[in-house]
């Protein structure tokens, strides 16, 4: 895979509009948040309901990462291996700690040191990454060429020294 650090970098092309208040990459637009503050909101509820809550924030994650993983790819000409490398080299840009992937046939591993998620939440008995999990099933979609699956195998907030990730293709439904 190439180095993440000598992809061309993202925050180069963010255009910060004051005067109307907003951050575009392309027709997406960003906003800044601090993590501890949305990782809070989901300390605060309830345990059904932020397990709900957090399962949500993947499902949206994947959607709208999914988004920009297929305009990074259009970018990329097609090259997966070059999706790959511009997604390990954002996270960075973004915040979301330091992505390394690892290809295995059909399937990807992710291992993410200083995860926003893990450190916004805080000690926890169960993962809490659900956001990275969602952007990586997104691109796990595209990279594998069909809908896949993802899990937090170990979360930071667990005490663990990195987060780990596992996606794969979905199960076929069984007619």
């Amino acid at each position: 895979m190439a180095d993440p650090d000598r992809v061309p970098g993202f925050k180069d092309r963010l255009v910060f509009d004051t005067a109307l208040g907003e951050v575009l990459d392309g027709p997406r637009r960003y906003m800044m948040l601090r993590p501890d503050a949305i990782m809070t909101m989901f300390r605060l509820l309830p345990q059904p309901v932020r397990a709900a809550a957090l399962e949500a924030l993947e499902q949206a994650v994947h959607q709208q990462g999914s988004d920009s993983a297929r305009a990074y790819l259009a970018h990329d000409k097609g090259d997966l291996d070059a999706l790959l490398a511009t997604i390990v080299a954002t996270a960075p840009q973004l915040g979301w700690g330091r992505w390394q992937l690892e290809k295995e046939t059909g399937r990807l591993r992710l291992t993410v040191r200083n995860s926003p998620f893990a450190h916004g939440y805080g000690a926890s008995a169960a993962p809490v990454c659900h956001g990275i999990r969602g952007m990586l099933r997104g691109v796990a979609d595209l990279w594998l060429g069909r809908a896949a699956v993802s899990v937090e195998v170990q979360c930071a907030a667990q005490g663990h020294a990195a987060c780990l990730f596992e996606a794969r293709a979905a199960p076929q439904p069984v007619d």
